[in-house]
């Protein structure tokens, strides 16, 4: 394996904090340190290294365990609920969330316009650092290591997808529910937003089957029409002889 350049003291001082809570120990400290550069670090600086390619290894070591747990206790299930269940214990909001009982978000590493701009708690960043960690993890401690590792981590997020006590997609779930009742997507439409720009609320309806639902409130668009698809999908899939998906 090779070397990566070390963090200083009071990094290192951090970073022995990190392994203590969750409960893994690294060789390299190089190496865990570098599962936490975003790229962003590399965009402004030059540095040529960043968690990008561990990122690449994880994602296929999450997904290796993820299906070995799944195919291990759920002999029940046909091929295709396995897969829907691994896509969303994958997904990357169940995998933010990981990483925030981690703390993964205060050891990122950022360049200063993506710190700037809130970096620290975008979903997309977490997600992608744990999956760098899991490959770093690898390459330091071996499979056996990481499996144990991140089966500790998946094995309670597959027990809340299966108990339907999981964060729930319902932009996506909605769009399914029309595609497969009424062959179209369901629509959004802004309705009003107030608030200074600092604590602003957004307000926004969804359109599905010829119906409106709403509104949906949040602190942006997103969780605003993720809030009207919620209030859609359960009305709709509520609704006698429709079932849920």
């Amino acid at each position: 394996m090779r070397d990566f350049p070390e963090p200083d003291a009071g990094r290192k001082k951090l970073l022995a904090a990190f392994q203590k809570s969750a409960g893994i120990r690294f060789r390299s400290q190089g190496l865990l340190n570098l599962s936490f550069t975003h790229r962003s670090v590399s965009n402004e600086s030059g540095q040529k290294l960043n968690n990008e390619r561990l990122e690449f290894l994880g994602d296929a070591i999450l997904g290796a365990v993820t299906a070995t747990l799944l195919y291990q206790g759920q002999g029940d299930k046909a091929e295709g609920e396995l897969a829907k269940i691994k896509s969303v214990v994958v997904s990357e909001d169940i995998l933010a969330g990981v990483a925030r009982e981690l703390q993964i978000d205060n050891l990122l590493i950022l360049g200063r316009g993506e710190e700037n701009s809130g970096g620290r708690a975008k979903k997309a960043i977490l997600a992608d650092a744990l999956e760098a960690l899991i490959g770093a993890f690898y390459l330091d401690s071996g499979y056996k290591a990481a499996y144990a590792f991140v089966s500790g981590r998946v094995g309670p997020e597959i027990r809340r997808v299966l108990e339907n006590r999981h964060h729930r997609d319902y932009k996506s779930l909605l769009q399914e529910y029309c595609q497969r009742l009424y062959g179209s997507c369901p629509a959004y439409r802004l309705l009003k937003r107030s608030g200074p720009d600092h604590d602003r609320i957004f307000w926004m309806e969804a359109e599905a089957g010829g119906r409106a639902f709403g509104p949906g409130t949040g602190r942006n668009k997103k969780a605003a029409e993720q809030e009207a698809a919620r209030l859609a999908y359960e009305a709709l899939s509520a609704a006698p002889g429709d079932g849920a998906l």
